[in-house]
């Protein structure tokens, strides 16, 4: 899209807005941080969108909202109000756009509130490493009660990062996106955007009950007699939502940041093919090879529309907001995972003894019961993979390093080669999903090291 395009819909969008009785503007921060954060204007005309940013934006206090000043970003919803398609460069009724130079966002056509999250997002992913030299990321993020440990969960939709990071053993610092600093860690937002879809005060209860009056709930099916959410009804969408403050979750520590450096990083996967290990210790080289493959299936659930898993490989796992050449975000995590010495960590919250598939057939898989993944990271917290109990042995095609035994979860979970009942059916799957990861990487060959490239699968 060129200048001129974007700016026919910039005057649309104020246009329409102009036309309201009612426009809503909120004033906030992206970034905990204040040597890094950036000051943020949203102007809508629906108050969900205007809560919605109350909600994931950093509030500020009266103080600083009195000396706000101008702000570094501006955003203009007119999501309720179409784009012209026959508008020189556009195909589409919808359209959002940033302006880099302008620094403004323009959205048309879509009242999708989660457009404005990432938007900020996209701009934090170019701000970040040009402007300041920091690394931004999809991930949450929490720090140890006791030791003060700081541990990164990067992931895609779906694969565990709110889930995870809300462990009231420790204190949350964000569950979506961060940046990496030569300070610490600080969380991008003032919220939390948590998947709703069968949600219970049993499984998930720092999630659960921070569903309370202040929170918005997107596509949630409810009881308009005594307004109680059924979070098992999927009937508008699998893809149910809930944006609350980052307040409402009892272990968040406010200020969203931490001055210690990440002695973790956790890769999370939602394999649906049943092939990738519950949890796997990655070398350095390995950690960057699987940053860059960013890799995940979209199972049911995760976004609108997806009724069957679907490989997909998300390069940093940010494919859809990085604005930079993803080898130079691998790059910035390398050199920052050498300097403080981080271990890295793959774990699949996916299927486990065998693919996805339909509970009636035998040959089918189940995904890892969550008291087990939780099991896992909390043998990472503890440091029980760098002590001498910790054995492990090579997953082949992969080559990872697997452990034998984790307290509390059944051993034969560990290895998936094990785990299923069929081992042709098994190693069938193996080649298949080591083929895809090579066809997906062959698009960074050329920027990465001989000893990355050669850290990812391998059938010799």
């Amino acid at each position: 899209m060129d200048e001129h395009t974007f700016e026919i819909n910039r005057e649309r969008a104020i246009d329409y807005l102009n036309t309201r009785e009612l426009v809503y503007v909120f004033d906030g921060y992206a970034g905990w941080d204040p040597k890094y954060r950036i000051k943020v204007r949203v102007i809508c005309a629906r108050a969900y969108h205007a809560l919605f940013m109350n909600n994931m934006l950093i509030r500020p206090t009266a103080e600083e909202l009195k000396n706000f000043g101008e702000p570094d970003f501006i955003i203009y919803n007119a999501g309720q109000f179409p784009a012209n398609r026959f508008t020189a460069g556009m195909t589409s009724t919808t359209s959002v756009e940033i302006n880099f130079k302008r620094m403004e966002m323009v959205i048309l056509g879509t009242e999708y509130a989660g457009e404005m999250k990432k938007g900020i997002f996209s701009v934090m992913h170019y701000l970040m490493p040009v402007k300041f030299g920091q690394l931004s990321l999809h991930s949450s993020c929490n720090e140890g009660r006791e030791k003060g440990d700081v541990t990164l969960f990067f992931g895609l939709s779906g694969t565990g990062k709110t889930t995870l990071s809300a462990d009231p053993k420790r204190m949350l610092i964000g569950d979506d996106e961060h940046v990496w600093s030569d300070s610490g860690v600080f969380n991008i937002e003032g919220g939390c955007y948590a998947k709703c879809i069968n949600l219970s005060a049993e499984k998930e209860p720092e999630i659960f009950n921070a569903i309370k009056f202040g929170s918005v709930l997107e596509n949630v099916v409810f009881d308009p007699r005594n307004r109680t959410p059924d979070y098992d009804d999927v009937s508008i969408t699998e893809n149910t939502r809930c944006a609350y403050p980052i307040e409402f979750i009892p272990s968040a520590k406010i200020p969203c940041l931490s001055t210690r450096q990440p002695s973790n990083i956790i890769m999370l996967t939602c394999d649906a093919y049943g092939v990738l290990p519950p949890i796997s210790k990655l070398t350095p080289e390995q950690a960057q090879y699987h940053f860059i493959a960013g890799y995940t299936s979209k199972t049911p659930g995760t976004e609108d529309g997806v009724l069957e898993p679907i490989p997909t490989f998300s390069t940093c796992y940010s494919a859809p907001f990085i604005v930079l050449h993803p080898s130079r975000y691998a790059k910035m995590l390398a050199e920052r995972m050498a300097k403080h010495n981080t271990s890295c960590y793959l774990i699949n919250t996916g299927w486990t003894g065998g693919k996805y598939g339909p509970e009636s057939n035998p040959a089918s898989g189940k995904r890892c019961p969550l008291k087990y993944t939780r099991a896992i990271v909390d043998a990472v917290h503890s440091g029980f993979f760098d002590s001498p109990d910790a054995q492990f042995e090579n997953f082949p095609i992969f080559n990872l390093s697997v452990p034998r035994h984790v307290p509390g979860v059944p051993d034969e979970l560990l290895n998936p080669a094990r785990a299923w009942r069929d081992p042709e059916a098994f190693e069938r799957e193996a080649d298949k999903l080591g083929g895809m990861f090579q066809k997906a990487f062959r698009l960074y060959e050329d920027v990465v090291s001989a000893d990355v490239l050669a850290a990812g699968p391998s059938f010799d």
